[in-house]
């Protein structure tokens, strides 16, 4: 797998007001919430220096996202952290990655914010994503 760069990290939070609080009052991160999905509690930045993407992301938001409800299913370890990795050839990789015996909690698909990934659980259950944010690419 041709592993690019890490495209982002997120916080997932089952309490994204106070996780928001510690973030941005607390350590005065320069979090915004998205404009491609309204109503969303989400808060993100691309300008922390050593990080090309930095978010808080809602667990409810996080099950919709991989599994189309607001629960996360209990066949799955709740996450705490989710890490994306920019690979040249995402079908490719998620192909890999399956065949390594890891199930994928969602096939490869685009988001609403343009980026195309597949996601998949460490053993541990970080939820981790191969992943194309082609806005990523030149920052």
């Amino acid at each position: 797998m041709n592993v690019l760069f890490v495209a982002g990290f997120a916080v997932i939070s089952s309490t994204p007001s106070q996780d928001i609080r510690l973030f941005v009052d607390t350590l005065g991160l320069p979090l915004r919430p998205p404009t491609s999905v309204p109503n969303s509690e989400y808060r993100y930045s691309e300008s922390i220096e050593g990080a090309k993407h930095f978010g808080v992301w809602p667990l409810s938001e996080a099950a919709h996202a991989c599994f189309g409800t607001e629960e996360w299913p209990a066949t799955h370890p709740i996450p705490q952290s989710t890490i994306e990795f920019e690979v040249g050839d995402v079908e490719a990789a998620a192909a890999e990655l399956h065949g390594e015996g890891y199930g994928l909690v969602h096939p490869v698909r685009t988001e609403p914010w343009g980026q195309v990934i597949a996601r998949f659980q460490s053993p541990d259950g970080v939820l981790l994503g191969v992943c194309s944010t082609p806005h990523l690419a030149d920052a």
